[in-house]
């Protein structure tokens, strides 16, 4: 989720950044939802101030043998006018993480802008391109053609953009898994980890799977 701080302190720069990405970021919006935010936190700390005030009016009046009723029901008073208060404020607060959770992460200043793939930009290669004699195949193709690629059991199972691979396939999806684990942990300083499969939803939305992703 976008840094609120950031947003507040720079948001023409974060909607120019956004932008990049085809993304319009509603300013005017986050502006209105700010104002009224610090509107009602100005409203509760004016409350809270107040009734603390009125509360320590009571030991006072109490102690001169004055009627303290009065001061009474203005405390109870400000207290059902602070958690009024409160509850306005925490449900803009709700608002504003919801319109928040919906902005994209910025890009970095280096991304090229454009709408598709065809706006990328080589940076660098690696090796040699090969040169074939012949026209060579997809992937998917050859490795249907060979049984060890099912996308349409995968698409049963769950959903468009999964794969399913068997025997000889499936060996080599788990060597290059351990391939990048070993090349990592003993040549460039990572430690591995065994996390969890299941996650909860605080974790889902700190990593930006939701709300975007929610019906998926």
């Amino acid at each position: 989720m976008l840094d609120v701080k950031q947003l507040r302190n720079n948001p023409q720069g974060c909607a120019d950044a956004l932008a990049v990405k085809g993304y319009d970021l509603d300013i005017a919006q986050f502006t209105e939802l700010e104002a009224q935010r610090r509107a009602l936190q100005i409203d509760m700390e004016n409350l809270q101030s107040e009734r603390n005030s009125t509360s320590k009016k009571i030991g006072r009046a109490k102690s001169n043998g004055e009627d303290i009723q009065p001061l009474i029901t203005q405390v109870g008073t400000l207290g059902e006018r602070l958690e009024s208060a409160k509850e306005n404020f925490n449900a803009l607060q709700l608002r504003l993480q919801d319109f928040l959770l919906s902005i994209p992460n910025l890009p970095d200043a280096s991304v090229p802008q454009g709408k598709s793939e065809d706006d990328n930009v080589e940076l660098r290669r690696w090796g040699q391109v090969p040169q074939f004699t012949f026209t060579p195949r997809d992937h998917v193709d050859l490795g249907e053609a060979l049984g060890l690629l099912d996308l349409e059991a995968a698409g049963r199972i769950a959903g468009s953009r999964f794969s399913l691979l068997s025997g000889d396939l499936a060996r080599l999806h788990r060597a290059l898994g351990q391939f990048m684990l070993d090349c990592h942990t003993q040549n460039h300083g990572y430690t591995e980890l065994y996390v969890p499969y299941i996650v909860n939803e605080a974790s889902l939305t700190g990593t930006g799977q939701l709300p975007k992703f929610a019906e998926d």
